[in-house]
């Protein structure tokens, strides 16, 4: 394989040395687009063969050549631009000599072209363009993989993404429609009078949540910093400044494990909406997501895999300690108490408890390894324990739990929300505990104590949400792999 492709690559240099030869410039830059192969299609794809012999249409477009189909003195060639396809005819006798010579002795399947020509039908009555005059944009030396049915090895499809792109359509697709679910997204919230906001990157602490962060050096100031787990302090920071809707889309690093679920570089986006709670941004996401299927999709009900996932509203609502008797199938009495559900979760090899876990604790890693898996249909899950919610309002009927809820799709989690702790002592006394659970894990944390000063200013009532972009994309574009919706997703060097 490696020989055939050296062969061909050095077939490809010596057209290239023979175009210079010729004075002809195979990465020129003077060629400008009138026309996307898209606009041409819209314009005329309704138009029968009687209109073409009656009206001559002119096209001038550019873009790669994909297939050719050779027939001696005549081709058939598809160019594709980033917008569309369409078939093009060349014929020696309808075109000057160099440019036929051009096609047929110098031009390759890959090779970037601007053409000339006008629109006719085929006799199986298909749009193409009758070509008038070609030139060469970009010489290709490399050929496209496997006949232009996409690279086979998976791997392969993620290290060359390029490739990958010009090869599959339904892999650029899924990136149309990711680009489109931010901007359906982006679009709701400024509706509803949220303003969009970049807060830092690179942070001296890294909090908002519990996760092992990437480490870098500032150079100039001397100082540790930190690559962003996630941008929630800074935001609620803003609420605190009297901006009463803020939302970001942005990047989130984490310094853990990779997955189908989960890549260290990831799009999250994170909105909080003061004077208002938990239980409004459950409808308010529901509505959201429910319009966002409708958009990308065409209704609510999309698959899935083998399943199909109803996005209707309302979405199922159930309390955590519930869904581990009603779907996890334990009994009351089997985890009331904090020995109990830690010789459950010993029994079934869970990593990382401790005898000193308190109950809350472990009924969250109960509910991870038990419920979770089997929520398919949109499912918010309320009344997390305080212990595993150290950012969260506690509820004031049951002070054990919060007034937070996550919402579950396809056995994941999507999305994060609560109504925000603004109680700067109450805050103050649950990050100093945040502080000594990550020291005994080994991760970097400081207490935030300038945090703690702008709650001390005053957080109105407010609830936040957080909604992994990377995992709604994966639902609306049924892909399995949070790989197949990052067009460069992390790996390891070959070399």
């Amino acid at each position: 394989m490696e020989q055939e492709l050296n062969i061909i690559e050095n077939n490809r240099l010596d057209k290239l040395k023979k175009l210079k030869e010729r004075g002809i410039n195979p990465f020129s830059n003077d060629f400008e687009k009138k026309e996307n192969i898209k606009d041409i299609i819209e314009k005329y794809g309704g138009r029968d063969k009687d209109f073409f012999e009656n009206n001559r249409v002119n096209a001038e477009t550019a873009g790669r050549i994909i297939i050719i189909r050779s027939f001696g003195k005549a081709s058939f060639f598809r160019l594709r631009d980033g917008f569309g396809e369409i078939q093009c005819y060349i014929q020696k006798d309808a075109v000057k000599e160099k440019d036929f010579e051009l096609f047929s002795e110098y031009i390759d399947i890959g090779d970037i072209c601007a053409i000339k020509g006008h629109l006719f039908r085929t006799r199986t009555d298909e749009l193409t363009i009758k070509i008038e005059h070609i030139e060469i944009l970009t010489k290709s030396l490399l050929p496209l993989p496997e006949k232009w049915h996409g690279l086979k090895d998976i791997e392969a499809r993620f290290r060359k993404r390029y490739v990958d792109l010009i090869a599959s359509g339904e892999v650029r697709e899924i990136f149309r429609k990711r680009a489109e679910t931010i901007n359906f997204i982006r679009s709701f919230l400024n509706s509803y009078d949220f303003l969009e906001v970049e807060t830092p990157v690179m942070q001296a602490n890294p909090g908002g949540a519990t996760a092992r962060p990437f480490k870098t050096h500032h150079n100039a100031l001397n100082i540790e910093l930190y690559m962003r787990i996630a941008p929630e302090l800074y935001l609620k920071r803003l609420v605190v400044g009297g901006f009463d809707r803020v939302y970001e889309i942005g990047r989130n690093f984490r310094n853990e494990g990779i997955s189908v679920k989960h890549n260290p570089e990831f799009t999250m986006l994170e909105f909080y909406m003061a004077y208002s709670t938990y239980e409004y941004l459950m409808d308010f996401v529901e509505k959201m997501l429910s319009e966002l299927a409708v958009r990308i999709c065409g209704s609510f009900e999309i698959e899935y895999g083998s399943e199909k996932l109803n996005f209707k509203p309302p979405f199922k609502r159930i309390k955590l300690k519930e869904s581990l008797c009603a779907v996890g199938g334990f009994k009351p009495e089997e985890i009331d108490s904090a020995d109990k559900v830690y010789e459950i979760l010993r029994a079934r090899n869970t990593a990382g408890i401790s005898r000193t876990d308190s109950l809350g604790e472990l009924l969250t890693l109960l509910f991870d390894e038990t419920v979770e898996p089997k929520l398919v249909n949109p499912t918010f899950v309320t009344d997390y324990p305080v212990e595993s919610s150290p950012l969260a309002r506690r509820n004031d009927r049951d002070g054990s739990v919060t007034d937070r809820f996550e919402l579950f799709i396809a056995g994941r989690e999507i999305g994060n929300a609560f109504s925000e702790l603004n109680d700067p002592i109450d805050q103050e006394e649950r990050f100093k505990l945040q502080v000594e659970a990550k020291v005994k894990e080994g991760l970097p944390v400081e207490m935030d104590d300038d945090y703690i000063e702008a709650l001390k200013q005053g957080l109105p009532p407010t609830a936040g949400c957080g909604i992994g972009i990377d995992r709604v994309v994966m639902l609306m574009t049924n892909s399995h792999s949070i790989r197949d919706v990052i067009l460069f997703p992390l790996l390891k060097p070959l070399k």
